[in-house]
């Protein structure tokens, strides 16, 4: 039996605990992925590589994509949900997306605003979803399976591991392009992603602990650098230059740069809790939310409006230096031009390149545990094998789209701000609504004849994406019926308009699931 004082716990936090004879039975996916182990020869090995690393180094995570049982979760300190977002945005990653408002024309007052509105709504949803971490003791796509069912959920998984490898890129290309000017362009840009790449993934392997620890405190020197940048950059610096005209154009920019940023602050809801999921139970759920959220949009909103004064000073107000520099060598050159002298620039931009560390081994580790909830194949693969292949697979991209940094963030950062709406609604609604009464049955969490089947989930999120998302998108290769409206370049409403399709398909569809599968 599982410990008494588990399910006290879930009981204390209105999380009913259903079928309580089941409590503590053996983990079905656990057993099956170790039989899979003890069969094949290659995943044999790749286990006990594991456990060497494990017993040789220590603290390398091995547990997976498994419930966290109540009494052997090892909570840290309650503030480092607060810290550990610093790490996560505050960093030169972040950089590009406060740029974008004065490349699509607005003034500096515009783009800060824009950014901010929809940092603050995005946030929303990352500060949701993890509240469901310490009440179910799971990872955030796990948690999934009791919206989208066993095999609804796999879906959930390949879409995380797709948000996860795009955020990567643009950290990828930046540190790329900052190594690259510190060696005056000597260097190849692919040559700094390959050196980021490794080191990211190396830090990755240690998991929750070592993560966390990480976060608390890497952001610290980032913030000091960014405050300088800001400061050398400030007499260049002009609120007045003008954006675009009052109008269509202007309206379409607007939602566009707000989409982005809320694609960027919500892009977190579908891992958040799996770095809370050792938190007690009865962790209050206000306080994991209200630290989520300004965890999220004052690192954020820090960051966003530095890069948004680069931006101005670079684009807009087109300062020589910097707008010679930022269009011959991108982001790393603008900022190699900002910091002087250049032997103070150069070790600036030495100390920023580790800035990214912070948010890509975040990364690795949520798609490592992604992939594992692929199947039993998948789940008997160890964690550190998946995320060795999601760096292998982000580096070969962004050494690909190394010259196009711009029309990534852009074309690519707005596009998950559709699923990540959809996915968070989904999860509110079944949280709250259908399981307010019955709760879950946690020793379910990997039996399939338990779980929902999941139609009404993937109904809901793919009339999301394709009657919301593709009608209000505005992308460079295609602008969608509803966000032409909005001037010649259209503006972005798309995540709008997949929350409203959302919030009525899922509620109907669920309960029509229900009444017929009686799950």
């Amino acid at each position: 039996m599982e410990p008494k004082e588990d399910v006290e716990a879930q009981l204390h936090k209105g999380t009913a605990v259903t079928d309580t004879a089941d409590v503590g039975a053996d983990n079905v996916e656990e057993i099956r992925a170790k039989e899979l182990q003890s069969r094949n020869r290659i995943l044999r090995s790749m286990r006990k590589g594991e456990e060497w690393l494990d017993e040789k180094l220590g603290g390398i995570e091995t547990r997976g994509i498994d419930r966290i049982p109540e009494a052997e979760k090892q909570p840290p300190p309650i503030l480092n949900i607060f810290l550990m977002w610093w790490s996560l945005n505050v960093h030169v990653g972040v950089v590009p997306l406060g740029v974008l408002g004065p490349e699509f024309g607005l003034s500096l007052n515009q783009s800060i605003a824009a950014s901010i509105v929809g940092t603050l709504l995005g946030a929303l949803c990352t500060a949701y979803t993890g509240t469901l971490g310490p009440k179910l003791g799971m990872r955030a796509i796990v948690t999934s399976r009791y919206s989208f069912g066993f095999w609804g959920a796999k879906l959930c998984s390949v879409l995380n591991v797709v948000v996860g490898g795009g955020f990567s890129v643009v950290n990828y290309v930046v540190v790329g392009q900052i190594l690259s000017a510190v060696s005056d362009y000597t260097m190849s840009i692919t040559v700094g992603i390959v050196i980021i790449a490794i080191i990211s993934y190396i830090i990755s392997v240690f998991g929750f602990k070592l993560i966390h620890a990480f976060e608390k405190y890497s952001w610290i020197s980032t913030f000091m650098l960014l405050l300088v940048l800001i400061g050398q950059a400030a007499p260049h610096v002009d609120p007045k230059a003008p954006g675009r005209d009052f109008g269509l154009d202007f309206a379409g920019s607007f939602l566009t740069i707000l989409a982005i940023n809320f694609s960027n602050a919500s892009g977190w809801c579908s891992i958040a809790s799996d770095y809370y999921c050792n938190y007690p139970a009865d962790t209050k759920a206000w306080k994991v939310f209200a630290l989520s959220f300004w965890g999220v949009v004052i690192p954020t909103t820090f960051s966003i409006v530095i890069s948004a004064c680069l931006g101005n000073a670079a684009v807009t107000a087109a300062y020589p230096p910097y707008a010679d520099a930022y269009k011959n060598h991108g982001l790393g050159g603008l900022i190699r031009e900002v910091y002087h002298p250049v032997g103070w620039s150069k070790l600036c931009l030495v100390l920023l390149t580790p800035s990214v560390l912070g948010n890509n081994i975040a990364i690795n580790y949520s798609c490592g545990l992604s992939l594992q909830l692929l199947g039993h194949w998948f789940h008997a693969v160890p964690r550190f094998i998946w995320s060795l292949l999601v760096a292998i697979v982000t580096a070969v991209l962004a050494i690909a789209g190394q010259q196009h940094l711009s029309t990534v963030v852009s074309s690519f950062v707005s596009l998950l701000g559709y699923w990540a709406v959809s996915f968070t609604l989904i999860l509110l609604i079944e949280d709250k609504w259908f399981r307010r009464q019955e709760g879950y049955n946690l020793p379910a969490w990997d039996q399939p004849s338990k779980l929902p089947l999941g139609i009404a989930a993937v109904l809901a999120l793919l009339t999301g994406y394709l009657a919301g998302g593709v009608t209000g998108m505005a992308q460079t290769w295609y602008i969608g019926p509803i966000a032409a409206k909005f001037g010649g370049f259209g503006g972005d409403i798309g995540i709008y308009l997949s929350a409203v399709f959302t919030a009525i398909v899922y509620p109907i569809a669920r309960a029509i699931e229900k009444r017929k599968s009686g799950r």
